[in-house]
């Protein structure tokens, strides 16, 4: 019982860690990414670009100068300045409009964000994944060595024959060629994550995976979920820019006025004053308002079918987490309660196996520890894009 407790504790820990070092990667890669930082500019830059348009009309100055015909009529010089400008409520509307736009710039950021994020975890974890392997193929490269050098000695004892000896040396050549493979994964994914960490070194030497709580119930967990949903928001703040565009040409409907100062000069005469304007909405804005209602119709349905859409694909990662956590942990219980691997060293030491055996029953073996891992990795997988489907 003791023993247990040990393990179970040493587990927690080693879990605990994993977790650290993972949440370290991530805060590295958003620290260092050159992607996000390309995206944070662009995203300025189009904040600015929100920013642009909204205001008054630039002012018109118009200075002319006449030559007079014949002479004794003299010349005439013509002075004017002129601003124009919508119906003042235009202008509250287009910079509501422009915060409305800006917000939802930071929220496709966010996504963008977002998906870089899951990309590092999931790297992260297939990492988690290969690190465990070369853990267990060290082991299994010990054991492989050992054997071969055993039936060497045995071979030139006497005790074995070639054969057998044989079998032992492709037995160490294979783990040898496992072991290179899983080194070159390894490395491999190491790269992927200097990429993504904007091509700075970044090592992750967990080899357990960190124990990742799932939420007791799909749709109270949903409830919650649904308003942190960044693309759920970003949707929904495209709705409230389509209702604001509305009132928005509908006050670009309203008569557009100008007013300015006018000035004329000729020989013995000097004529200034204001000048003021409107201009009478016809013909220009025609069918606006009702292209900016359709709009609004459209950004309606784009947000109930997001919801939708959420919540179809949030349930089948969620529902794909829980049967993979299920599967990896019967897996691992009974791997733990089926590890023959001492009793197979006996037996064939006792002579009481054949070495062809005993390699057929260390390689079930060694299949089953794959196969655990896989079904761990498969949940974290699952379990990361779930979680990172719901993040600010």
């Amino acid at each position: 019982m003791k023993t247990i407790l040990t393990i179970t504790l040493c587990a927690a820990a080693l879990s605990v860690a994993a977790q650290g070092e993972v949440d370290t990667a991530l805060r590295e890669v958003e620290a260092n990414s050159a992607t996000l930082r390309a995206l944070r500019e662009q995203a300025e830059a189009q904040k600015l670009g929100n920013q642009t348009g909204i205001y008054l009309a630039n002012p018109e100055v118009e200075y002319s100068y006449l030559w007079g015909s014949p002479s004794p009529v003299g010349n005439r010089t013509d002075v004017s300045v002129r601003q124009s400008f919508d119906f003042p409520t235009a202008y509250a509307h287009r910079s509501k409009i422009a915060d409305m736009e800006n917000a939802n710039v930071e929220l496709a950021y966010r996504a963008e964000r977002r998906a870089l994020l899951l990309a590092a975890r999931q790297t992260c974890v297939a990492l988690i994944y290969y690190n465990a392997l070369a853990r267990e193929c060290a082991a299994r490269l010990r054991n492989a060595e050992q054997l071969a050098e055993m039936y060497r000695a045995r071979l030139a004892r006497g005790d074995a024959n070639a054969m057998e000896s044989n079998k032992a040396q492709l037995h160490l050549v294979a783990v040898q060629h496992e072991a290179a493979r899983i080194a070159t994964e390894q490395a491999a994914l190491l790269l992927e994550l200097r990429r993504l960490n904007g091509g700075k070194e970044l090592t992750l030497a967990a080899g357990e995976f960190p124990k990742t709580l799932l939420p007791s119930t799909f749709e109270e967990w949903y409830a919650q979920a649904e308003s942190a949903n960044p693309d759920l928001r970003r949707a929904s703040g495209q709705l409230d820019v389509s209702r604001r565009q509305v009132k928005l040409n509908a006050a670009l409907g309203l008569p557009k006025f100008s007013a300015g100062y006018t000035s004329e000069k000729v020989v013995g005469e000097w004529f200034q004053g204001v000048s003021v304007g409107v201009s009478i909405p016809l013909w220009e804005n025609k069918n606006r308002v009702k292209q900016a209602e359709a709009q609004v119709r459209a950004s309606e349905a784009a947000l109930s079918d997001a919801k939708i859409q959420l919540h179809n694909k949030l349930q089948s990662l969620y529902r794909r987490a829980v049967e993979l956590r299920q599967a990896a942990a019967a897996y691992r219980s009974a791997l733990a309660a089926c590890n023959n691997e001492p009793l197979l060293q006996k037996a064939l030491a006792a002579g009481e196996i054949s070495l062809l055996t005993y390699l057929q029953e260390m390689d079930y073996y060694y299949d089953a520890v794959t196969g655990v891992l896989a079904a761990e990795k498969d949940f974290e997988l699952a379990a990361a894009e779930l979680k990172m489907m719901v993040s600010d």
